[in-house]
C-alpha cells in the first residue's frame, strides 16, 4: 500500500491558493482513478482509496490547516504501519519556478511549515516529496501572503498542466519508486 499526501489548507477561502497545490494534484488522481467514490472523512482529513497500476493507493488531503498536516500523515503511517518510503507528500514551494515539478526521497523543509511539521511528526527528513513550483513573491510582498493568493489567469493555465505532469509522475512512483520520478522530472523544464 503506497500513500499519497496532498497539503492544503481546508475551506473554501483557500480554494485556488498557491499554497494548495497538493490538494489540486489529488484531485487530478481522483478524476483519474476515483471515479463515482464517496470521500471518506478520517486520519484527520479527507481519504480516497484507489488502485493505481494494481497498487492500492490511500489519497489523503490533511483537513489540520498546513501548519499541523503531520498529525494526519502520523495517524495513516502508524495505522496502516507504513514506512516512510510508502509516503508521498505533495505540496507548493516558492523557491521553484512557476510549474516546476522536482522530486525528493529526503531532505530539509526548506521552509515550508506543512512540510516541516510532516518530518517533525514522523522524526526523519528521509520522506519522499514532490514539490511544485508556485513561483517566487513579487519584491516587496510577504511570503505568507502571497503563498495565499490565488494564481493568475495566465499562471493557472500553466499549473493545470503542472498538475496533470504531477499526476503522472505520481503514478510512477506507485510504479517504478522515487529514483525513477527524480530522474525524470529534475533534469530540466519537461
Amino acid at each position: 500500500m503506497k500513500v499519497v499526501v496532498g497539503l492544503g489548507n481546508p475551506g473554501r477561502e483557500y480554494e485556488g491558493t498557491r499554497h494548495n497545490v497538493g490538494y489540486e494534484v489529488l484531485r487530478e488522481l481522483a478524476r483519474r482513478f476515483a471515479e463515482g467514490q464517496q470521500v471518506r472523512r478520517r486520519f484527520s482529513g479527507e481519504t480516497l482509496d484507489v488502485t493505481i497500476t494494481g497498487t492500492k493507493v490511500l489519497l489523503l488531503s490533511p483537513t489540520t490547516y498546513m501548519n499541523r498536516s503531520g498529525q494526519s500523515v502520523g495517524q495513516v503511517k502508524d495505522f496502516y504501519k507504513l514506512s516512510t518510503d510508502d509516503i508521498l507528500v505533495v505540496c507548493d514551494d516558492l523557491n521553484l519556478p512557476l510549474g516546476r515539478l522536482r522530486f525528493r526521497a529526503k531532505g530539509s523543509a526548506g521552509g515550508h511549515k506543512g512540510l516541516a511539521d510532516v518530518i517533525r511528526v514522523l522524526g526523519t527528513e528521509a520522506v519522499p516529496r514532490l514539490r511544485i513550483g508556485i513561483g517566487a513573491p513579487p519584491p516587496g510582498q510577504d511570503a505568507v501572503r502571497f503563498v495565499l493568493s490565488r494564481f493568475t489567469p495566465e499562471e493557472e493555465t500553466v499549473m493545470r498542466e503542472a498538475y496533470r505532469r504531477a499526476a503522472d509522475g505520481v503514478e510512477l512512483w506507485v510504479h517504478q519508486g522515487i529514483q525513477a520520478c527524480m530522474n525524470r522530472y529534475n533534469a530540466g523544464d519537461r
